[in-house]
């Protein structure tokens, strides 16, 4: 009955009776429940695993984590038995399997429901490769191996690339609040200075402190409106009323002043609270003391900014959360907007969320991956200028997100191609055509979603469809 199997399945239906008896003799059939675990981490290196009946889950796991990466549902689908191509050379003799090099060795395999699968050891698919087709073996090992190698390079120049790109546009967008921080330090020291210093030259009553306090605080609610004309007349107004009161440094103050909101009528009611105490340096106290609460509001807005870019960064690499969570689309695509922030100066970004998206399950370090991939060759379609337009909606029982861009579009035959891996049309440098591969396996593969994409030469508009609930 194995043999019957194994002829009636894809993958060694050609074999002849002779080599499919010698193929039954060398493995062995098992049987499984659903729920059971089939194999792991070196099992599935060191022997092939090919589907006879039943449904089995490939699973990659990291931690307490787990990722799905593929179901097995057809009869002759496989798994493993790298060893067989890694093991030998063609000199002769064998290599242990670096599990640095083999990702795919930390894949697990799970049944979804009851079944059978056929398990052969890695090095005797090997000794019957090479005694059926050894040729064919050693065209195997060679492309594997080369494969294999060219493919990490890729991944580790893509995901450098990507990586600078990222830490470029973050750079840059903590740059800006950390030097408004800096400098709003520097001014506060000096404005405080100049308070404590006129404080300590002109001792005021403390009833007299607290009226000029109250209106102080006055001028801090207040907000100046009626538009510059307004300003400019009102400054004016402040000069004259200085200078009637012989006060020092009438122009510099009078623009202190009037930005913090002082009119005439403020100044004759400071001048009363006064109680003909030294009128020039209570006016200086008070510019220094609103000067002082502005540059505090500047470092609270600057270290805010700073708090939140850190939690951009923290929501796009989803620190400290499981893989598979429920999550809102709309999240990630604003995060990854933060951490390409740089690159989007010259690109007018217009949101089109639907507010009735509800989440779904999904691995949100993953999405974010395919949002960066995504925009960023959008950003790089436009040449850094144009519309970016983001739209979220409802389609069924899943979501949608379309990233469109105003580029030049593509070709009928880059469309093609598009997501074929290596294929790339940027610059030498700039790109090894893995973005939008990686993108498709993540989407299709990973979350059991779609993307496609349309293009004229208006633009290019993906669309990436996402189910409610895995």
């Amino acid at each position: 009955m194995l043999v019957d199997d194994l002829r009636t399945n894809f993958l060694t239906g050609q074999l002849t009776d002779a080599q499919l008896s010698e193929l039954a003799a060398a493995g062995e059939e098992i049987t499984f429940a659903a729920g059971e675990d089939l194999f792991c981490d070196s099992d599935q290196a060191e022997y092939l695993w090919i589907l006879l009946e039943g449904k089995v889950e490939l699973v990659r796991r990291s931690a307490n984590e787990a990722a799905v990466l593929f179901t097995m549902t057809t009869p002759g689908q496989w798994a493993g038995g790298w060893q067989a191509w890694d093991d030998a050379s063609p000199e002769g003799g064998s290599r242990a399997l670096d599990p640095r090099l083999h990702p795919s060795n930390r894949l697990s395999g799970s049944a979804l429901s009851a079944g059978r699968m056929f398990r052969v050891p890695s090095t005797e698919l090997s000794r019957l490769a090479s005694d059926w087709f050894p040729f064919a073996k050693h065209l195997i090992m060679g492309l594997y191996q080369n494969v294999r190698s060219i493919e990490a390079a890729a991944h580790q120049r893509e995901s450098l690339v990507a990586l600078g790109t990222l830490a470029a546009g973050l750079a840059h967008e903590i740059n800006n609040p950390a030097a408004a921080a800096i400098t709003a330090v520097g001014s506060l020291r000096e404005t405080v200075d100049e308070m404590v210093g006129d404080l300590a030259r002109h001792a005021f009553e403390a009833d007299r402190c607290n009226s000029l306090d109250e209106l102080r605080r006055e001028l801090v609610q207040r907000t100046p409106d009626g538009g510059a004309l307004a300003d400019m007349d009102r400054e004016d107004a402040v000069v004259t009323w200085l200078e009637r009161h012989g006060i020092d440094g009438v122009w510099q103050l009078a623009e202190q002043l009037t930005s913090a909101g002082v009119d005439t009528d403020w100044l004759d009611r400071f001048e009363v609270a006064l109680a003909g105490g030294p009128l020039g340096p209570g006016l200086h106290w008070v510019s220094a003391a609103t000067a002082a609460d502005a540059l505090l509001s500047e470092l609270a807005d600057a270290t805010s900014r700073i708090s939140n870019l850190v939690e951009a960064v923290k929501s796009y690499s989803e620190m400290d959360r499981a893989s598979l969570q429920r999550i809102d689309v709309r999240s990630g695509l604003e995060s990854t907007l933060v951490m390409l922030g740089r690159k989007l100066e010259g690109v007018e970004i217009r949101r089109e969320f639907d507010a009735t998206v509800p989440p779904i399950d999904a691995y949100a370090a993953e999405l974010n991956q395919v949002w960066t991939n995504l925009i960023d060759n959008a950003v790089d379609a436009m040449d850094g200028r144009g519309s970016l337009r983001l739209v979220t909606r409802v389609d069924g029982d899943a979501v949608v997100v379309d990233i469109a861009d105003s580029g030049h579009g593509m070709t009928l035959d880059v469309q093609a191609r598009a997501f074929e891996p290596f294929f790339t049309t940027k610059d030498v440098g700039k790109g090894v055509g893995l973005g939008l591969d990686m993108s498709r396996r993540i989407v299709v593969e990973h979350h059991r979603g779609d993307i496609t994409l349309d293009s004229t030469d208006a633009g290019t508009t993906v669309h990436v469809r996402l189910p409610i609930s895995q």
